[in-house]
């Protein structure tokens, strides 16, 4: 168990470290303020915060053998179940991954599906 607190700090850590690459052009300008407090109050299941809205990446995905399945970045890759946030419900209607890039892979940290409640 502490070796999993210590891995889900470093994704936190790293995360946080990433945040700052991520950076607002003008696209989020007109996002309500109901929708921007629900992207920057997402927190996953393993108590790890999934960032901001800058960092939520609206998606599809796939339902396989009962997980889930998101394309990022040309490659569909399995939904850890530590990620699926299922009981925050979900006002944009579209799925919504928190991903982040680490030692050249990557880390999915938080996953809303579309039907979320």
């Amino acid at each position: 168990m502490l070796r999993f607190s210590q891995a889900a700090l470093l994704i936190c850590l790293v995360a946080l470290g990433t945040a700052a690459f991520a950076f607002d052009n003008g696209q989020f300008d007109n996002v309500p303020p109901d929708i921007r407090s629900w992207f920057k109050s997402m927190i996953a299941p393993n108590g790890v915060p999934c960032c901001d809205i800058a960092d939520g990446h609206r998606t599809d995905y796939e339902v396989r053998d009962g997980t889930y399945w998101v394309p990022i970045e040309g490659q569909w890759m399995q939904v850890p179940e530590r990620a699926v946030i299922r009981d925050r419900g979900n006002p944009i209607g579209e799925a919504v991954v928190w991903y982040v890039h680490h030692r050249g892979g990557i880390v999915i940290s938080c996953f809303v599906p579309a039907d979320a409640v």
